[in-house]
């Protein structure tokens, strides 16, 4: 698909979502606003739009440099544990720091997200079984064993019910003055568009790497840290959401290829509409109330995701 035409579908989309809730807003009224309507724009429809195209955009690309560095196609932030490890920050931060700020806690939440992904990336180094399913099956084990102890220490501090309020993906809160800490994923995917190369070469693996004068440690540190802020900040800002990160850039290999620096800029326009789209049919399917942006990203991708390992499956 040309780069052009998702462009449009992600105008599109965008246009649709500001006209799209309870309080009546339509593109005639763009022209002669009044006050009320200035503030639902402004203070609501305008911030939720920015937030779902960064999230969309944020998490696809961390998905996408995952699959490069690990060399496996169903690596993810989802399956990984680095969501999971982020979570349990976030326990950690609201334990220790009960007025913590978001800021704080984006800040907590990150150093867990990156210690939990670099363990991940140490226990695919000691597997011999290098099986495309099996490994972010282990992934998923660590995020499982992760979680448990969340809940644990979430039930003995008697905050399972602040933690809950992360678990799920939930753009409805998102309000001027809730959502600009998103805009740190902005220069983090800037900085991985330059190290596109890099991250592709280092995908090769280590002796390759080192052969044509590679820092192979350093480029896969850099990726590890870009994959672990930019899943933190989604999750304090927004909750989780799942399977994204896992098959919009299985989606873009398909037809772009494996070269990162090329569909690196499609796996962002793609993520971003699927984020957008699943958005919109979240506050349409049930109008005036909505689905959460968790539940309806997680059924739909849940849905590819079955259809990726079947079509795997039947390749192989």
């Amino acid at each position: 698909m040309k780069k052009r035409y998702l462009v449009i579908i992600l105008i599109v989309l965008s246009v649709t979502s500001v006209f799209i809730g309870v309080s009546n807003v339509s593109p005639f009224d763009i022209f002669h606003l009044n006050d009320d309507q200035k503030q639902i724009l402004l203070v609501s429809r305008l911030p939720r739009l920015i937030s779902i195209i960064i999230a969309g955009m944020g998490l696809s690309i961390c998905g996408l440099i995952m699959q490069q560095l690990s060399r496996n196609k169903f690596v993810s932030p989802t399956t990984a544990g680095t969501m999971d490890s982020a979570r349990f920050g976030i326990l950690v931060s609201l334990m220790l720091f009960s007025s913590a700020t978001p800021l704080q806690k984006m800040l907590v939440a990150f150093v867990f997200a990156l210690l939990g992904t670099f363990i991940f990336m140490k226990i695919l180094d000691k597997i011999k079984f290098k099986d495309a399913i099996f490994i972010p099956l282990v992934g998923l084990m660590f995020g499982n064993i992760v979680g448990s102890i969340t809940t644990f220490f979430a039930y003995q501090n008697d905050l399972i019910q602040n933690m809950s309020s992360w678990l799920q993906g939930n753009f409805a809160l998102i309000l001027q003055g809730r959502y600009e800490i998103m805009y740190i994923s902005i220069p983090l995917v800037i900085i991985a568009y330059f190290y596109a190369d890099r991250f592709t070469i280092a995908g090769m693996g280590e002796e390759f790497s080192k052969n044509l004068g590679l820092n192979h440690k350093q480029a896969v540190n850099i990726g590890l840290f870009i994959v672990a802020l930019v899943s933190t900040i989604v999750i304090v800002t927004v909750g989780m959401i799942p399977f994204l990160g896992l098959i919009i850039p299985n989606i873009v290999t398909m037809y772009q290829g494996d070269n990162l620096k090329k569909s690196l800029s499609h796996t962002a326009l793609l993520g971003a509409i699927f984020v957008l789209a699943c958005d919109i049919l979240g506050r349409i399917i049930i109008y005036p109330y909505e689905i959460a942006i968790g539940v309806t990203v997680g059924v739909i991708g849940s849905g590819i995701f079955l259809y990726l390992v079947m079509r795997r499956t039947a390749y192989e």
